[in-house]
């Protein structure tokens, strides 16, 4: 099944049918094809634990899987909204007039804590499940408030106005980090459809790494989904290092979440 979107946002992935013959390195390919057609990024996902076979399959079609660890909220284990070193934590009010600067500010920042070196901390290094881009410039030292401010570019109106529907819908959430000396440090998102509610794209600069942005940020999205009456706050986490980390917030292990995209040696 292949979802495409509607509009400006976010491209989606193709994902197996539940309850049906696994999918053959035929149809991986021939979705491939179709993604190229469409102008999308060639991307897959899945839960290993109710489609086991097609990993290998996966595999075997020039694929790249990242076995991400599937982790949930049990909401007697999340942890208090704490005070954060030297900022605080806020969700973006759609109606406010800085919304849109703030949102792309938070795409920018999102852009330099994925794109940072290998060793940053791991609780910055989340899978965003394909939600970020992947057109992320070369990060050459460590950056901070000054290359945030130079990688932040306009967003177009059009995809302004439709975060802003999510926004007020309650359908998509955008919390943030902000220290009044040097502006939005971290974010990260709230994806709500229904009941069932998705955390993803938490990012922090990586001047700012160390200061339990993250955690805490999590914390708070996961607060909210509960707020508003969501019954299953989920995650993927980068590694089982991350997925440990999650584990004080919250989030118990459930499963594992296959992501998968082509090797980088095919053209």
């Amino acid at each position: 099944m292949l979802f495409v979107r509607e509009g400006d946002g976010w491209p989606y992935y193709a994902r197996p049918r539940i309850g049906v013959e696994t999918p053959s390195a035929a149809d991986i390919t021939a979705v491939r094809r179709r993604q190229r057609e469409l102008g999308i990024p060639e991307a897959f996902e899945w839960v290993h634990e109710t489609t086991p076979d097609l990993l290998a399959v996966a595999r075997s079609a020039g694929l790249e899987v990242l076995l991400a660890p599937l982790l949930t909220l049990d909401p007697a284990a999340l942890v208090p909204d704490l005070p954060v070193r030297d900022a605080v934590i806020s969700v973006l009010d759609p109606a406010g007039t800085t919304y849109p600067a703030d949102l792309a500010a938070t795409r920018a920042v999102a852009q330099l804590g994925f794109g940072s070196p290998p060793n940053a901390t791991p609780m910055e290094e989340v899978s965003a499940v394909a939600a970020l881009s992947t057109e992320t410039a070369l990060i050459t030292g460590v950056a901070g408030p000054t290359e945030r401010d130079a990688a932040i570019e306009e967003l177009h109106p059009d995809m302004v106005a439709g975060f802003r529907k999510r926004a007020t819908d309650g359908a998509y959430h955008t919390a943030v980090v902000t220290s009044p000396s040097e502006g939005i440090l971290a974010t990260g998102a709230l994806m709500r459809d229904g009941d069932v509610a998705e955390i993803a794209g938490v990012a922090t600069l990586p001047t700012a790494r160390g200061r339990g942005y993250a955690s805490q940020l999590t914390a708070t999205l996961a607060r909210r989904a509960l707020t508003d009456g969501v019954r299953l706050v989920f995650l993927s986490a980068g590694d089982d290092d991350v997925a440990r980390l999650y584990t004080k917030v919250g989030f118990r292990r459930l499963g594992t979440a296959c992501i998968a995209e082509p090797a980088a040696t095919q053209i």
